[in-house]
């Protein structure tokens, strides 16, 4: 038996929601932080080094967005475990690649890129007439027992469900007005010059808001340190794959009602300009977004979440497929698909499996959607035009 992912039910302001997040995934947190930390072990690294790398962090995620750090320091409190552990959940590549060079050196390991299959389904697309967003997220074996679905009940937004690594503040999912987002390993030649937001914050920034234009605007305009590609759609019919260098980003459309992206850059614009230099690590990434959509195609207008599955399932190239079972990667670390996650905004519902190349069984989450806000929103832009 391979143990579902445990929901995980949050509400209040960010350090009271951040303790409930700490005490509910305890034992996921510390499973967590424990593995990452015997990665440190090879840089030499003691608490108190950690603890100085994290510092020197803190104030790139304060400038971004305060109320983080508060959530972090509850889940902290919550979970009995030091601050800098969450902090690293939530930062880690960043913090360790933008260490000084002499620390740098001493990494024997270098990180797992962070593979993935991302799909956009588009309501003309579907059999439902509602948009189909979905993912396989490739990462570390080890993680089919850290992660959660998390569900976070706000005052201040609108509320939002991400599935997540314990302790972590966000990766994909979507929010009560039916903007989604799932994000994938990219690499560029432009990696880590610069200090900037970590790529797991902006996701939860784009879950934050009530406005698609404005968490388009968080992708594209905040300062990454590295690549990432992020697809962010919405209920209502819209999807944008943004291609991101850590200064510049670019954009990929739907195509005949479908948008797949693997783990290297499509746009002729990104690739006139810089170098693609995650092909090294991830060469399946070259034919994986293509099984996903060839497997797609023959059903457009009547794509359903089981159609879907079933493509995001190949195991075309075995081992080296879109459904990656357990094995080593190029860097000899066992790699997996850890998890396949679809999402129907409209409806407010997501379906998880862990180790989808073992384990066929989904377990259904569900998040109240917002159907009032709309209305209440175009309500009072006709008063207000009528005044």
């Amino acid at each position: 038996m391979i143990e579902p992912f445990p929901l995980i039910e949050i509400s209040g302001p960010p350090r009271e929601r951040g303790r409930q997040y700490g005490q509910k995934a305890a034992g996921r947190i510390k499973k967590g932080t424990t593995h990452y930390f015997a990665q440190l072990k090879e840089l030499s690294l003691d608490a108190n080094g950690v603890a100085a790398l994290v510092r020197d962090y803190v104030p790139v995620i304060e400038g971004f967005e305060p109320d983080y750090i508060e959530e972090m320091r509850g889940i902290a409190e919550g979970a009995d475990v030091p601050f800098e552990d969450v902090v690293l959940l939530n930062a880690r590549t960043e913090i360790i690649k933008l260490a000084n060079p002499a620390i740098r050196a001493r990494l024997k390991t270098p990180e797992d890129p962070d593979g993935c299959t991302g799909v956009v389904v588009m309501p003309q697309a579907a059999a439902s007439g509602r948009l189909i967003h979905a993912q396989n997220w490739d990462w570390k074996r080890e993680c089919a027992e850290t992660a959660v679905v998390l569900k976070v009940r706000r005052d201040d937004g609108p509320d939002l469900m991400t599935f997540t690594e314990a302790g972590a503040l966000g990766r994909c999912g979507f929010n009560a007005v039916g903007i989604a987002i799932t994000a994938n390993y990219l690499e560029s030649d432009r990696d880590y010059r610069q200090v900037g937001v970590p790529l797991a914050l902006i996701r939860r920034k784009v879950l934050e808001n009530e406005h698609l234009a404005l968490a388009m605007r968080a992708v594209y305009c905040t300062k990454k340190s590295a690549a990432n590609n992020m697809i962010v759609s919405h209920r209502e019919g819209v999807a944008i794959d943004f291609e991101c260098a850590p200064d510049e980003t670019f954009q990929v459309h739907p195509q005949n009602g479908l948008l797949v992206h693997a783990n290297n850059f499509l746009s002729p614009v990104a690739l006139s300009k810089l170098k693609d230099t995650g092909i090294f690590n991830t060469p399946d990434s070259l034919y994986r977004d293509i099984r996903v959509r060839d497997l797609l195609q023959p059903h457009i207008g009547s794509i359903t979440f089981d159609t879907v599955k079933n493509a995001l399932f190949d195991e075309f190239a075995y081992p080296w497929s879109v459904c990656r079972p357990p094995r080593r990667n190029l860097s000899n670390n066992l790699s997996a698909t850890v998890a396949m996650i679809l999402m129907e905004p409209a409806s407010g519902l997501m379906q998880a499996a862990p180790l989808p190349a073992l384990n066929r069984e989904f377990t259904t989450y569900r998040l109240e959607i917002d159907e009032i806000g709309r209305a209440a929103f175009k309500r009072s832009v006709a008063a207000a035009g009528a005044a």
